[in-house]
């Protein structure tokens, strides 16, 4: 749920308090907070101006010198290229210095030779749409009508309401009655103790008007999935675009404005929480409301064009002849509201929440609606509801009320009461609150107390024993508040290391991209050392001896695990298995420099793979996700050819940009392999596991799914044998900035025609805007910029 607190501010002020100190309270009273936005913060030095007169650029063929008012007292010369604007046009400007979305900022400049101080700005310059701003053009200037003409001058924020603090909460399903914004006002007027202004709607129907009667009769035939219906007629409709102030509050809580009569609707679900629906009454066939379960087999359309096939499971609104909505879920096509719209008729209902849940996942349409319905919402609330609705549309002048409602109310449920018992609330909670306080925030919670009972309100459908009242007197007393109390009984406390919890996610990383988990003795023989190809002066032979070995086999403790996998490796191979992936968290020991001390015992993460499947780039790509789990960044990857254990050109080593090793990994020497028995290509990683653990991060960073689409170019360069990949790459992310999301290797060529000791690579360059959607012309210079700075920088050009 977003709640937008210019909105909240109609019920409960909460001007003065600090976005962070809100959110904080709000999460500590109960109502979990998951984020929050300041809406506008990126927009600054864009103010309302008008054009005061314009001429031809004299180098340009498209563009004009406006002077422009600005509000400043003296007249702001601005450049701009959009064909929209004319003379006395109301406009945004930005002045310099200004800042627009998507870390954009305007400064002073030439165009062409002539001095622009400024820009005039779009609605996507300003993250607007054209459903926020109807009329506006969407590839133009956005034009201000005339009631902004005493607003020249104000901050473009004040001017269009886009100044705006968005909280998201995480509403738990046992609290549907903040899902709105007249819920979470009285959660926050409770946990800041400030009074609560919720105005009772008022619908001004002339006496004179028809009665509802004459147009209008409802029906419920199946009560046990529809508790209560109620609905109004609206006549001489006109559709138009909603008010600024209604768009910017449904856009702060991400509803798209599409029109008064369906922006009404939206509107009263926000702020009363309770679903509503409209009608085009002239396509109801026979006045009447019937609400009833489905025929077996009825086909029925939706408003997103979709047929279904219903069953008698499903609940419909239906007129005398066909299904008009699948109640609570959506609207049908056959009585969508149009342009053409003269009569509507407002639906405010309860339904059965199992009911919508089933009909909404049998037919694939999760819907907002639905969202709400299913979790319980309350009987008492649609004529409220209801007469929002209708008091909207005479405040919005969108056509005229027929007078009196309809109200069927077959399911009518009593209320839920409860003895207030304070000793044993205190008890519950280990506090010692008086009973009046408990009395006060219950009665702040619209609760009733009268001669030691309390009686829930209707919207408090969770309310069902002294438990759940303890919960509220706790939570707005403050759970913080509660004093520390020993247990009767100590005990220990069991529990993983953070370096324990690293090795478990880690297997089960592992293990998820299809190794199998592996364990080898610590003691091997010296002559592995050998088998594996380690130079006679490698540190790594001086290993610790055992005093009383079971053999020269397992006579001393490994210094590296690479033999103990090539073994295992081999004996996977001999058994016929034409493919293997293995892991094992090894553990190698390192002599002290004193005979005397004990080793150091350090952990090792070492991979073997053979097969079809195994290969330098899956191992690498292991490595790659095992350091992206791990929240590693800033690694380097260096090609190495110093190590007889490894085939000297397949075998790179992974580092620190600071230079600190994490191991190796690659093709082991096919000598090697063949020490072991195995004539295949056998792929093995060496990697430091304490290393990676000291540079695993735990903070875990949101990023939003993107909203706009990507734009991909390929590029097949040929560059000399020796440059590697990633060099390439980090040219390529330099260049592109914030707008490259990935750059991929899809294909190396080697061949005659390239040259001797030259190669093609082909590359993948993904952009994307977090703001919009690439123009091809934004696309185009990233890739002149990238390509100027690989030749300019590596010396290598695009293959012919």
């Amino acid at each position: 749920m977003n709640l937008s607190l210019n909105w909240l501010s109609d019920f409960v002020n909460v001007s003065d308090i600090d976005a962070k100190a809100y959110c904080d309270r709000m999460t500590d009273t109960g109502s979990k907070v998951e984020s929050f936005e300041l809406l506008g913060e990126d927009i600054q030095n864009v103010v309302v101006a008008r054009v005061i007169s314009m001429e031809r650029h004299p180098d340009s063929d498209h563009m004009w010198i406006c002077q422009v008012d600005a509000g400043l007292g003296e007249p702001v010369q601005i450049v701009t290229g959009a064909q929209n604007v004319t003379a006395g046009a109301l406009v945004p400007a930005a002045i310099p210095v200004a800042h627009l979305p998507g870390d954009v900022t305007i400064k002073a400049g030439k165009l062409r030779g002539v001095e622009s101080n400024g820009m005039l700005c779009s609605i996507g310059e300003l993250n607007l749409t054209v459903h926020d701003m109807p009329g506006a053009a969407e590839n133009g200037i956005l034009l201000l009508d005339e009631s902004f003409a005493d607003k020249i001058g104000m901050d473009i924020r004040d001017a269009l309401q886009l100044k705006d603090t968005v909280v998201e909460f995480e509403i738990t399903s046992n609290r549907p009655d903040c899902l709105s914004v007249i819920g979470l006002a009285r959660e926050t007027a409770v946990s800041f103790d400030r009074p609560l202004t919720v105005k009772e709607p008022v619908v001004r129907e002339s006496a004179k008007s028809d009665s509802i009667d004459k147009y209008l009769s409802v029906a419920i035939d199946a009560p046990d999935l529809c508790r209560r219906y109620c609905a109004r007629v609206v006549k001489n409709v006109k559709i138009a675009p909603s008010p600024l102030w209604m768009r910017m509050r449904l856009r702060a809580c991400g509803v798209r404005p599409i029109n008064n009569i369906v922006d009404i609707t939206n509107y009263v679900m926000l702020e009363y929480g309770q679903p509503m629906h409209a009608f085009d009454y002239a396509q109801l066939e026979g006045q009447a409301i019937h609400v009833r379960r489905a025929g077996a087999g009825e086909p029925f359309k939706s408003l997103d064009d979709q047929d279904h096939i219903l069953d008698t499971s499903m609940l419909v609104i239906a007129d005398g002849k066909k299904p008009c909505c699948l109640a609570g879920v959506m609207g049908g096509a056959n009585s969508e509201i149009t342009e053409s719209t003269k009569t509507v008729v407002f639906e405010s209902a309860n339904f059965d929440g199992a009911s919508v849940r089933i009909t909404a996942k049998k037919n694939g349409m999760r819907t907002e609606s639905s969202g709400r319905f299913e979790k319980g919402l309350d009987p008492e609330n649609c004529m409220p509801a209801l007469e929002r609705a209708c008091e909207l549309v005479e405040l919005l002048g969108a056509g005229e009320i027929v007078r009196g409602p309809i109200d069927v109310y077959p399911g009518k449920k009593a209320p839920v009461s409860l003895p207030l018992n304070a000793d044993a609330i205190n008890r519950f909670l280990g506090v010692d609150l008086p009973e009046s306080y408990m009395q006060d925030v219950l009665r702040k919670l619209q609760f009733k107390v009268e001669n030691g009972i309390v009686t829930a309100p209707s919207f408090r459908s969770d309310i069902g024993c002294m438990n759940d009242l303890a919960e509220e007197v706790i939570r707005i007393y403050g759970y913080n508040k509660i004093e520390s109390s020993s247990f009767k009984a100590e005990a220990t406390q069991g529990g993983y290391t953070e370096k324990q919890r690293y090795a478990i996610k880690t297997e089960d990383a592992l293990l998820g991209m299809g190794l199998s988990h592996i364990h080898t003795f610590s003691f091997i023989s010296p002559k592995q050392y050998d088998r594996i190809r380690m130079p006679a002066d490698s540190e790594q032979r001086k290993s610790v001896v055992i005093s009383n070995p079971l053999g020269e086999d397992t006579s001393i403790m490994r210094t590296t695990a690479v033999p103990s996998m090539l073994e295992v490796l081999a004996r996977n191979f001999n058994m016929n298995n034409s493919e293997a992936s293995l892991f094992e968290m090894a553990t190698v020991y390192i002599p002290a420099a004193d005979s005397r001390d004990l080793p150091a015992e350090n952990k090792v993460l070492t991979i073997g793979m053979y097969g079809e499947k195994a290969g330098f780039p899956r191992l690498k790509g292991i490595l790659e996700n095992l350091l992206k789990i791990s929240r590693i960044s800033d690694i380097a990857f260096a090609a190495c050819t110093d190590d007889p254990v490894f085939h000297p050109g397949r075998c790179a080593s992974i580092s620190t940009r600071d230079g600190k090793s994490l191991g190796r990994f690659g093709q082991i020497h096919p000598l090697t392999a063949a020490n072991f028995g195995l004539p295949v290509p056998v792929y093995v990683a060496d990697i430091d596991f304490d290393g990676l653990f000291e540079l695993s991060g735990s903070t875990i960073l949101y990023k939003s799914l993107p909203k706009y689409p990507a734009s991909a170019r390929d590029f097949a360069f040929v560059c000399d044998e020796d440059l590697e990949v990633g060099t390439i790459d980090e040219v390529i992310a330099r260049a592109g900035g914030k707008l490259i999301e990935d750059i991929h290797l899809f294909d190396i060529y080697r061949g005659p025609q390239l040259g001797e000791g030259k190669k093609s690579i082909a590359i993948r360059v993904t952009l994307r805007a977090p703001d919009h959607t690439l123009t091809v012309e934004e696309t185009d210079k990233i890739t002149k910029k990238i390509l100027g700075d690989l030749e300019h920088k590596l010396n290598i050009s695009i293959r012919n």
